[in-house]
């Protein structure tokens, strides 16, 4: 029931909301109203943040105007693009200075080779490259030993550093300080990753509450209806047709069903949700109900309804009303931050159940409540999805990042929910061959158009189609 329609925006929903809170580190921020130490302190510091990403490989500046000096030099692959570095390389700060071409490491170019070829020497780095698969923290172990050996305790740095006119023995202090600082202090977000997880697993597990919790609706509504029947016999001057009301509505034998069916007589005494506590919305629906034309026209029709005959009365019910009810949108927000975004594609597969109910050839009784997942394959695909989505987030955006014209777009400065769709839709390109291109293209076209700008949807459909072509021509993309 909870098909990959609604999977896909939950994963993105909870992506963009991951890496919106998602920061290993956290640069500091220049002080206000700032001394010359503090000037230059801050300065030396966001050097040193770019010389990590040097030293590991990732370009700071316009590579026709300046050569990195590690180039020509032997590769180190163990710190090669690591973990570390491509953190810091997503932080805004540093893609701003980057993408802008205000980074200048130039005074360090004849200090950086050395440094690089001296970090194989370090025991921190034999005990790092012993590691098969370094985590986070390793590199943050390699990299403070780094610092602290190679950078901070060098003659020939502290020399380098010395050609900046706005040098200060004080500003210097301030600078190596506050990286060390910045690599120490690093949180390596597992517990919010384990709380993201959960909360896929969560939404969805409440958009299958909502679909059991929109069948019973009709359940509490003829309730609410029998009960004001039931009253107005016993008023104190009943008239012919208080005592002697039309039931047919009351007596549905579409809701006669409902109330045998196990699956929704298990979620009623399981008391996740029973709409007995919303008065004021059950009696909203009934009153939009019986005043409506769809009601008019079914009890105006002679004789007893047939189960085919309910079921699409109250199909219509549904689609015509009670999915469109402000007071269920209102009563939805109370219960569920999920909800109200769930109800339009659950409420497709309501009346799906409702029209198979129609179908019924013994009262209902054959007729099973839609399972929460099709199978193992859905069941897994959100939360495969997600993880892959996090483990590839840096890889994806670059490529991504390739295929924006900057002559009309600052990659930078795209909606980030518009960066989380496309790399969502990347990694499900990549990791799910039976899942044709076109459908996954549709599909995050379609959340664009949904849930970003309404210029995303164009602006996606563009490189994700150059990303395709790139990943063929590469041959890593098989599919059609």
């Amino acid at each position: 029931m909870v098909n990959r329609v609604l999977i896909r925006i939950k994963v993105v929903q909870l992506l963009y909301s991951y890496f919106l809170s998602y920061k290993e580190f956290k640069v500091e921020s220049p002080a206000e109203n700032p001394s010359r130490d503090k000037k230059y302190g801050y300065e030396l510091y966001m050097d040193l943040l770019l010389m990590i990403l040097e030293l590991s490989g990732i370009r700071v500046h316009d590579t026709e105007r300046r050569l990195s000096p590690i180039h020509g030099l032997a590769l180190n692959k163990h710190i090669h693009q690591n973990q570390l570095a491509k953190s810091l390389n997503s932080l805004t700060e540093l893609r701003e200075i980057i993408v802008k071409n205000r980074a200048d490491l130039s005074d360090f170019d004849s200090v950086i080779p050395s440094i690089y070829e001296a970090i194989s020497t370090l025991p921190a780095f034999k005990t790092y490259s012993r590691i098969k698969k370094p985590e986070l923290k390793d590199d943050v172990s390699l990299w403070l030993s780094i610092f602290q050996n190679l950078i901070v305790k060098n003659p020939a740095f502290m020399a380098a550093a010395r050609k900046n006119p706005r040098f200060t023995l004080a500003g210097f202090t301030r600078g190596t300080q506050a990286i060390e600082r910045t690599l120490s202090e690093y949180g390596d977000n597992r517990s919010l990753l384990i709380q993201a997880r959960n909360s896929l697993d969560y939404a969805l597990d409440k958009a299958y509450e909502l679909y059991l919790s929109l069948l019973a609706l009709p359940i509490h509504i003829c309730r609410a209806e029998e009960l004001r029947l039931d009253n107005a016999r016993h008023k104190f001057l009943p008239t012919d047709a208080d005592l002697n009301p039309d039931m047919r509505f009351v007596e549905s034998p579409f809701v006669k069903a409902l109330t045998r069916n196990p699956e929704i007589a298990e979620f009623l005494e399981s008391g996740k949700l029973s709409w007995d506590a919303d008065d004021d919305l059950v009696s909203s629906l009934l009153q939009s109900i019986t005043s409506s034309e769809i009601y008019t026209n079914y009890m105006a029709n002679p004789g007893e309804h047939t189960l085919a005959e309910d079921a699409e009365f109250w199909r219509q019910l549904f689609r015509n009303i009670i999915i469109s009810s402000d007071a269920l949108d209102e009563a939805l927000e109370s219960k569920s931050v999920y909800w109200n975004d769930d109800l339009h594609v659950i409420g497709t597969f309501v009346l799906k159940t409702i029209r198979k109910f129609g179908t019924s050839q013994a009262d209902g009784e054959d007729i099973a409540i839609l399972p929460q997942f099709k199978d193992d394959e859905d069941r897994n695909f959100g939360p495969d999805l997600f993880m892959s989505a996090i483990k590839h987030y840096g890889e994806y955006k670059e490529m991504i990042d390739s295929f924006v014209n900057t002559t009309r777009w600052d990659s930078d400065r795209l909606a980030f929910m518009d960066i989380v769709i496309m790399i969502t839709a990347v990694t499900e390109l990549l990791n799910y061959p039976a899942i044709p291109i076109a459908v996954t293209l549709n599909e995050y076209i379609e959340i664009a158009n949904a849930y970003s700008t309404p210029r995303s949807g164009a602006f996606i459909n563009g490189i994700l189609f150059s990303v395709i072509n790139h990943l063929k021509e590469e041959g890593k993309l098989l599919k059609n």
